[in-house]
């Protein structure tokens, strides 16, 4: 008999009440039971957990099975026993404390399955104030790895595995550590999947804050723990992982989120025990560190790393609280700008008796960009735009912000000027008030037949950015996804007079991140379907009139340049103008009085300059006008189109012996 899809492995050691909501998440998935099997391990619990689990056991007998044992000192030991018992085709691990989406497990699973994936990472939610992992869960990613994504920033074991990849690999987790040993599984897993998916767009895994703050992954203390596993993270990259850009991908999340943590705890160590843990990280990190991955690297990282790498305890201590201090504040460090670059004001910036390189205290590209639009519109074949932005923490002196039109295709990109405004009081919400910005405003208006370098914008896809400048540095940010709510975001095509010619602009907001852009020649918004035309008939209280009614969702456009135009097939042709049938929402109408219509079969087109749009067919049950003109009758009646599904409109003079004949028939 097949096993499950998925064996749920739960470690439990004193999770009580969390515990029941648990195992009720894993029974209730929408995959069914017949697909699950849950393995709950006690852990030598002393709080009911046991009880719990026996009592849940009764309950869901074809779903859980329980196993006791003493208790071990960590998660490794009843996760490895879960793990020896496992049948399923995958295998995820299940805190006691936390619990599932109800189809998560489904989706999980799907996932796997459809994109041959070794491994499911499913978004995470924190519950009661717990943190979870987002920078890997922005979108989906069907197949991905570990050096192209940001799975690595994510190395507990909620995951789902394929239990094939685990016995290949015999994965286990090391029971030696108090921490620390999921980094080992999970990082040794991700190196050999053969690929690994990320599910985004569902909350699959609800991570709880224990209001005793007892979770097992929360349970640490102290730099011993920290410098137990990670020399053996670090062994585990140099042995599996050449040097290069991908160990330099892993690098960083080690010397940056596991240092910071360990110096967090070094803080309250005393003073033999911070200097021997030192000196123990320093020699750790050896061997991940060099030069070039400063530029991977935040500001306070390389500080931080700088002062680890040179075993400068004091100094390292302050920083520790000065780091502590903006996050009570809520106000950002400030910069010193010199030479074009910016440098955050960290302890022993410039301090000779350090000797601290600049390069650590560099955060010219950090730097906030910020910007807000009060006014986008196109006014004829003009652009009109207004806001304002600035560099966080830069004071708006020297201001040299340019506006920068950048065509997406060719790169191909024109810089213009802006007309500087004052912003009087632009800060003072923020950071406590510490910076102001009072000439960050600017106002532009581009002309799309002279912008291109005195000549018209070609064809394209015409991103918009501010460069952003003051004091000599300078960011380049596109604008528009922080807005007024009067300034649209909706699609607005123009038809506009391009110097001789008539050009269809669209000024649109991108998906999903909401920045201007110009689309020059039908890009991605074309024209003719802003164009519909819904019926012909004759005009209310006019028999010898065409009425033909329409709709136009084009934001503006020359006037009397939509028209109906009329052709005899003989070089004959009539145009009428449209009109507009109501204030708002486009309808429009086109009147067509036949009497002034030569003999002939007319056919025709709805026209907008270049574009055309055929008519509709005359209903072949309208009634045909008659009239007199100069005396002899004349009719206009529906006409077989060409193809039977045209208009055609047939326009002549009634013959004599014809009309006499039929006024007098009885």
């Amino acid at each position: 008999m097949a096993g499950p899809a998925v064996s749920v492995i739960i470690a439990a050691y004193n999770a009580m009440p969390y515990l029941t909501r648990c195992i009720t998440s894993v029974a209730e998935q929408s995959i069914g039971r017949d697909a699950v099997e849950v393995i709950a391990v006690d852990d030598g619990s002393t709080d009911g957990t046991g009880e719990e689990l026996d009592r849940l056991a009764g309950e869901y007998p074809e779903l859980l099975r329980v196993f006791h044992q003493e208790n071990s000192g960590g998660p490794s030991a009843p996760r490895n026993k879960g793990l020896d018992h496992a049948r399923g085709t995958f295998v995820f691990f299940l805190d006691a404390d936390d619990y599932l989406g109800p189809e998560a497990l489904e989706r999980m699973v799907a996932m796997a399955e459809e994109n041959r994936t070794d491994i499911v990472l499913g978004k995470m939610v924190g519950v009661g104030g717990r943190g979870a992992p987002t920078s890997m869960f922005r979108r989906n990613q069907p197949r991905t790895d570990v050096f192209s994504s940001r799975v690595y920033w994510t190395l507990n074991p909620m995951k789902l595995f394929r239990r094939e990849l685990l016995e290949r690999l015999e994965l286990r987790f090391p029971t030696d550590l108090k921490i620390g040993e999921d980094q080992l599984f999970v990082g040794s897993a991700y190196l050999h999947a053969d690929g690994i998916s990320v599910l985004a767009d569902y909350d699959c895994l609800f991570w709880v804050e224990r209001e005793d703050s007892g979770n097992i992954t929360l349970r640490t203390g102290g730099c011993e723990p920290r410098l137990r596993f990670l020399p053996r993270v670090v062994d585990m990259l140099l042995e599996q992982v050449p040097p290069g850009p991908g160990r330099d991908h892993l690098a960083h999340r080690h010397l940056t989120v596991e240092v910071q943590q360990l110096l967090d705890h070094l803080v309250h160590e005393l003073r033999p025990e911070q200097e021997k843990a030192l000196a123990r990280l320093a020699e750790v990190i050896a061997p991940l560190w060099h030069e070039a991955l400063n530029d991977r690297l935040s500001a306070m990282a390389r500080l931080r790393l700088h002062l680890v790498r040179h075993t400068m305890l004091d100094e390292l201590l302050e920083l520790v609280r000065f780091e502590r201090e903006p996050a009570r504040s809520g106000a950002a460090t400030p910069v010193l700008v010199d030479g074009g670059r910016a440098y955050a004001r960290y302890p022993y910036l410039r301090d000779p008796s350090r000797g601290i390189p600049d390069s650590c205290y560099d955060v010219t590209r950090q730097l906030g960009v910020r910007h807000h639009v009060t006014r986008a519109e196109l006014r004829g074949t003009t652009l009109h735009l207004a806001g304002h932005g600035y560099l966080h923490r830069v004071a708006t002196e020297d201001v040299s912000t340019e506006l920068v039109l950048r065509e997406r295709a060719s790169g191909t990109e024109y810089r213009l000027p802006v007309r500087h405004t004052a912003t009087p009081g632009l800060g003072k919400e923020e950071d406590e008030g510490r910076y102001l910005y009072e000439q960050a405003g600017f106002e532009a208006s581009v002309d799309i037949t002279t912008a291109g370098d005195g000549g018209p914008l070609p064809d394209g896809l015409w991103d918009i950015s501010l460069t952003i400048g003051a004091q000599g540095v300078s960011r380049e940010v596109r604008i528009g996804s922080k807005r007024d709510g009067g300034v649209s975001g909706a699609s607005a095509t123009h038809i506009v007079d391009g110097g001789g010619e008539a050009r269809a602009v669209t000024l649109y907001t991108t998906t999903p991140h909401g920045n201007f852009t110009l689309d020059i020649g039908e890009r991605k918004h074309a024209v003719l379907p802003r164009l519909s035309l819904r019926s012909v008939r004759w005009a209310p209280g006019s028999s010898t009139e065409l009425e033909l009614a329409g709709r136009c969702t084009l934001a503006a456009f020359p006037d009397g340049a939509l028209a109906v135009h009329l052709q005899d097939g003989r070089g004959g042709t009539a145009v009428f103008p449209a009109r507009t049938a109501s204030q708002a929402g486009g309808d429009f109408v086109v009147r067509v009085p036949v009497t002034e219509l030569p003999a002939g079969l007319w056919t025709g087109q709805l026209r907008l300059d270049a574009w055309s749009l055929d008519l509709p067919p005359i209903p072949g049950n309208l009634a045909p006008a008659k009239w007199r003109r100069r005396g002899l009758p004349w009719f206009a009646k529906p006409a077989p189109g060409r193809h039977g599904q045209e208009f055609a409109l047939q326009v002549a003079r009634i013959g004599l012996v014809r009309a006499v004949t039929r006024r007098l028939k009885p």
